[in-house]
C-alpha cells in the first residue's frame, strides 16, 4: 500500500486548513487508497530558516523526523491556506529546509480559504518553489472557498457526495504520479 503525507501547513491559531488535511487522512483510509499520516506544522518549532538541512551542523529531532517523514512518503499532498496572495511562511519554511527529499516527489496542492477564491492565488508561487527544487506537482487541484462552512473541525464535508467526488479525481492524479515514478525507479 502506498504511503501519502498530508501536510498541513498553517500553525496559525484557529486556522481552518487543517479540517481539509483530516478530511484527506480520512478519505485516504476510509477508501483504503494508501496509509496516510498528517505532517501537522503546528506541532514542529522549526526555526526561521537559516540554511538547508543537510548542511546544518546538529539539526533538531524534528528536522530529522520532517526529512525522513517527507523522504518515506511515496506521494504528498500539501493543503495550504491563502495568507493575502501567499502560502505560510511555515511552509515555505519547510520546503526551503529540504532539498534531496523533495527531488521527484510527487505533490498535490490543495489551497483553502475562508473567501470565494478558494485559495487559488496562491497555488502558482507554490508550484514555482516546488518546482524549482525539483519535485513533481501534479496537474490537479483542490480549492476549498469558505472552508469553515464546508468542513467541520473533524473534517467532515457539509457535502460528502460531492467532496468524495472532487477528492477522487484529485486522489487519483496523485495515485497516477506515484505509480509512474515507481516504474521509472525499476527501470
Amino acid at each position: 500500500m502506498k504511503n501519502i503525507a498530508i501536510i498541513s501547513a498553517s500553525v496559525r491559531n484557529g486556522r481552518n486548513s487543517h479540517r481539509v488535511a483530516l478530511y484527506f487522512k480520512n478519505y485516504l483510509t476510509e477508501h483504503q487508497l494508501a496509509e496516510a499520516q498528517i505532517i501537522d506544522l503546528k506541532e514542529y518549532n522549526f526555526p526561521i530558516f537559516e540554511e538547508r538541512l543537510r548542511f546544518i551542523p546538529n539539526p533538531t529531532e524534528d528536522m530529522l523526523s520532517l526529512a525522513a517523514a517527507v523522504s518515506n512518503a511515496d506521494g504528498i499532498i500539501v493543503v495550504t491556506p491563502e495568507y493575502n496572495g501567499g502560502y505560510p511562511a511555515s511552509l515555505k519554511n519547510v520546503t526551503d529546509l529540504l532539498y534531496a527529499e523533495w527531488k521527484r516527489k510527487p505533490i498535490a496542492i490543495a489551497t483553502v480559504s475562508a473567501g470565494a477564491f478558494a485559495g487559488t492565488q496562491v497555488i502558482t508561487s507554490l508550484q514555482f518553489s516546488l518546482w524549482k527544487i525539483g519535485a513533481l506537482t501534479v496537474p490537479a487541484m483542490f480549492p476549498v472557498a469558505t472552508v469553515e462552512k464546508t468542513f467541520d473541525e473533524n473534517g467532515q464535508p457539509t457535502d460528502q457526495e460531492g467532496t468524495d467526488k472532487r477528492a477522487a479525481v484529485f486522489i487519483n492524479e496523485l495515485m497516477w504520479w506515484v505509480e509512474a515514478k515507481q516504474k521509472m525507479e525499476t527501470k
